[in-house]
C-alpha cells in the first residue's frame, strides 16, 4: 500500500492500544482495509469489527500513539505495486522499498510512518509491443515487453480485473509505470504498473500435477528427495543446523527464473549476508548476477511483529505476478515459525481463544492458505508456470512434534528433516536420510530417466535401502561393536559410509562440490554402487573384508565431488576399483 492508493476517507479515533494491536471507534471500515493510525500515520490492517469497535494491527512500533489520537481509512485492502522494478530491490513486510526510505531519511533508521511506492513512479522504462491495434485481447494477455533486467523480461500483461476489448492504441517508447501504454475501445487505459491485494490469490486457468524437478543442484536433494516445479517444502531444524544455509543454496542454485526470498523474523546478520552475497554471485544457468532474478523481503526479528504477518503475503503475491508471465518461481519463507508466532502474539492481544501451545486455532487455515498458492499453472493468458514454495520452520529444541511443524507437514510433499546430531559432526547440508521424504519422486522419475539416465529410479532405490540397511546395523554396532558382525554386513557398513561422506555431504565453499548437476549426481552414484558391486564379488570369492576396504582406490570415492574433470577423474576410479580388486582374487 503507497501514498499514491486513493484519498483518505472517514476518521475514526483510537480506544485503546495494546503493543501491535490498536482499537478504533467511530471508524468507517470493512475487514482488511488499510487504516494510518496516529498523528504520524502509522500504516496499520483492519483485522475485526465489533458494533463501532475497530480493532487494527499496525505494521509499525506503536510506542507513544496514545487514546484520542485519529485512525484514517483508506478504503482499500493491503495491496502491493506489480511492474518493472521489482527485481534486484530489497523490500519491507509491506513492500516499502528499504533503499529508497535510507535515501529518504539521509539514515539507516527509518521513523516511523514514511512511506513509499514500491516501484519507482518515475522512472522510465523502455516499452516494446507485442500486439497491435485491432487485436482482441482479455485478461492476462500480453500487450509488450520491458526489460527489466538482464536477466528478465517483464511482460506487460492486461490486469486480470479489467474487462478487455479491443485495443485502439499502442505504442512503444519510453514510459513511466503510471503512463498508458495502451488503451482499448472500452475506454481502459494499461499501465506497466498493476495493484493487487496480497490476501487474495492471483487468477489461473486450471492447477497442473507438477512433473519437472526444481534443479537444486544439492545431492541429497536431487538424488532422493526431490522437489517439483511448483511444489512445497518444509525444512525444519534447530537452531544452527543450516536451515538458512540451506535456503540460501536453493535461491543460489535453484533452476528458477525467479526467486522470491522472504525473511521473516529471522536474525538480521542472516539477511545482511544475502544482501551482501547476491549482488557478487553469478547465477549459474545465465552467468549474469543473481540479484538479477531475485525480490527480497526483509523482515528481521527486531522489525515490528505485525509486519511479518503481512510479509508472506508480499512474496506470493509478487510470486504470482511473474508465474503469471509464464516464469518458474521459487519462494524462500524464512521461517514460517516467526510468522505463526506472530499470528499468536496478535491473536493473544485479541484475547482469542488459545489452540495449540498458545497458537491460534486457525493456524493450520493459515498455513495452508500460503502453500496452497504455490502450484504449477496454466494462466489465463495459456502461458505455463509454477511457484515452488519452500519454508523454513524453527521449532523450538528442534521439537517436531510442535504445531508448526505439525501442521506444516500435513500440507507440504516435501519434507527436509535437519539434524542437530549431524550438523554438530559437521555433516552438511545436515538433512536426516531416514526422516526426510518426497512424495515427488514417483511423478518425477520419468524426467530423470529421460534427461540424465534410464537408471535414475533403481540408483536412487539402491543408495535408500543402503542407508535403511545401514541404520539397522547401527543399533546392533552399538550393542556388541562392528568387528562382531558378518562380514558381509560389515562391508554395507563400508559402503553407507561412502554413501554418507562422499555423496550425502557437500561442500558449500568449493567451487567445484557448492554445484552438482544431476549428471554428476548420478554419475557419483554408481561409482559407489561400481565399488559395492567390486567389493561383493571379491568378498564372495574369498577375499578378507579388511583386504577389500584397504585398496588403495576406495579413498579416492570422498575426492570426486571436488574434481574439475570428473568424469574422467570417475571413469579412471571405477577402472582401478575394478582392476585392484579383482587381483586380490
Amino acid at each position: 500500500m503507497s501514498q499514491t492508493q486513493q484519498t483518505v476517507r472517514e476518521d475514526g479515533i483510537i480506544a485503546s492500544v495494546s503493543g501491535p494491536v490498536v482499537t478504533a471507534r467511530d471508524l468507517d471500515a470493512r475487514m482488511n482495509d488499510v487504516v494510518y493510525v496516529g498523528d504520524e500515520g502509522l500504516m496499520g490492517e483492519v483485522i475485526e469489527i465489533e458494533g463501532d469497535i475497530t480493532t487494527i494491527q499496525v505494521y509499525e512500533e506503536t510506542s507513544g500513539v496514545g487514546p484520542g489520537e485519529p485512525v484514517e481509512n483508506t478504503g482499500d485492502p493491503l495491496t502491493v505495486d506489480l511492474g518493472p522494478g521489482l527485481l534486484d530491490t530489497i523490500y519491507d513486510g509491506v513492500q516499502r522499498p528499504l533503499d529508497v526510505l535510507e535515501d529518504k531519511m539521509g539514515s539507516p533508521y527509518l521513523d516511523r510512518g514514511v512511506d513509499a511506492p514500491g516501484i519507482e513512479l518515475d522512472e522510465e522504462w523502455e516499452f516494446v509491443p507485442e500486439a497491435a491495434e485491432g487485436d482482441t485481447v482479455e485478461p492476462g494477455d500480453v500487450l509488450g515487453v520491458v526489460t527489466e533486467t538482464v536477466t528478465i523480461d517483464l511482460k506487460v500483461m492486461v490486469p486480470p480485473d479489467y474487462e478487455g476489448g479491443e485495443i485502439t492504441e499502442i505504442k512503444s517508447g519510453s514510459y513511466t509505470v503510471t503512463e498508458p501504454i495502451a488503451t482499448l475501445d472500452n475506454g481502459e487505459e494499461i499501465t506497466m504498473r498493476q495493484e493487487w491485494p496480497v490476501r487474495e490469490a492471483r487468477p489461473s486457468a486450471t492447477k497442473k500435477t507438477p512433473r519437472t524437478p526444481l534443479v537444486s543442484g544439492q545431492r541429497i536433494l536431487d538424488g532422493l528427495f526431490p522437489i517439483a516445479k511448483g511444489g512445497t517444502a518444509a525444512i525444519p531444524g534447530p537452531f544452527g543446523s543450516g536451515k538458512t544455509v540451506t535456503q540460501h543454496s536453493l535461491a543460489k542454485f535453484a533452476d528458477a527464473d525467479i526467486i522470491v526470498y522472504v525473511g521473516c523474523g529471522e536474525r538480521g546478520n542472516e539477511m545482511t549476508e544475502v544482501i551482501d552475497d547476491f549482488p557478487e554471485l553469478e547465477d549459474p544457468s545465465t552467468g549474469n548476477p543473481l540479484m538479477a532474478r531475485t525480490s527480497l523481503i526483509a523482515n528481521t526479528s527486531n522489525m515490528p511483529v505485525a509486519a511479518r504477518e503481512s510479509c508472506v503475503y508480499t512474496g506470493i503475491t509478487i510470486a504470482e505476478f511473474y508465474r503469471d508471465m509464464g516464469y518458474d518461481v521459487a519462494l524462500m519463507a524464512d521461517s514460517t515459525s516467526r510468522w505463526a508466532e506472530a499470528m499468536r502474539e496478535i491473536s493473544s492481544r485479541l484475547e482469542e481463544m488459545p489452540g495449540e501451545e498458545g497458537y491460534p486455532a486457525y493456524l493450520s487455515a493459515r498455513l495452508s492458505e500460503f502453500y496452497e498458492r504455490a502450484g504449477a499453472f496454466e494462466n489465463i493468458n495459456g502461458t505455463e508456470g509454477s511457484i515452488s514454495a519452500i519454508g523454513a520452520v524453527s521449532p523450538p529444541g528442534g521439537d517436531f512434534s510442535e504445531p508448526v511443524t505439525q501442521n506444516t507437514l500435513r500440507i507440504v510433499k516435501t519434507f527436509w528433516a535437519l539434524d542437530a546430531d549431524l550438523a554438530e559432526r559437521r555433516h552438511f547440508p545436515a538433512i536426516n536420510w531416514n526422516e526426510s521424504y518426497s512424495l515427488y519422486k514417483e511423478q518425477l522419475d520419468p524426467w530423470f530417466q529421460e534427461n540424465v539416465d534410464p537408471e535414475w529410479p533403481e540408483e536412487r532405490q539402491w543408495a535408500v535401502d543402503v542407508l535403511d540397511e545401514e541404520g539397522e546395523l547401527q543399533e546392533i554396532v552399538q550393542l556388541v561393536g562392528k568387528d562382531a558382525l558378518p562380514e558381509d554386513q560389515q562391508l554395507t557398513l563400508e559402503v553407507a559410509s561412502y554413501l554418507k561422506e562422499a555423496y550425502l555431504q557437500q561442500n558449500a565453499f568449493n567451487p567445484n562440490d557448492m554445484y552438482c548437476p544431476p549428471e554428476k549426481t548420478f554419475a557419483m552414484l554408481t561409482t559407489i554402487h561400481h565399488f559395492n558391486d567390486e567389493a561383493f564379488q571379491a568378498l564372495e570369492a574369498g577375499v578378507p573384508v579388511e583386504e577389500i576396504i584397504e585398496i588403495d582406490a576406495a579413498p579416492r570415492l570422498n575426492r570426486m565431488a571436488v574434481q574439475d574433470d570428473w568424469k574422467e577423474y570417475m571413469a579412471d576410479l571405477r577402472d582401478d576399483i575394478q582392476t585392484q580388486l579383482r587381483e586380490l582374487y
